[in-house]
């Protein structure tokens, strides 16, 4: 007879109103976009407001603090 296999990774049962954890991708996602609209924003200042893409100018730095936005904004989704 064989038996039966337990899992590796217990079952977590949930609460009604309890909501599920994040993937595994969230966390470096969310930090990613906060970086890289950081960067994007260093760059352009360090670049003397001409990367890093020329020719569009100040809205270099909307770019930037859009991409970093989006990265706060993934903050109150993050459990």
């Amino acid at each position: 007879m064989a038996r039966e296999r337990k899992s590796e990774e217990p079952v977590v049962e949930l609460a009604e109103g309890e909501s599920a954890p994040n993937a595994v991708w969230f966390k470096p996602v969310m930090l990613g976009f906060m970086l890289l609209g950081l960067a994007w924003i260093l760059v352009f200042y360090i670049s003397g407001m001409q990367y890093p893409i020329p020719g569009i100018e100040s809205w270099n730095l909307a770019i930037g603090l859009g991409i970093a936005m989006i990265g706060f904004l993934m903050t109150t989704r993050w459990r």
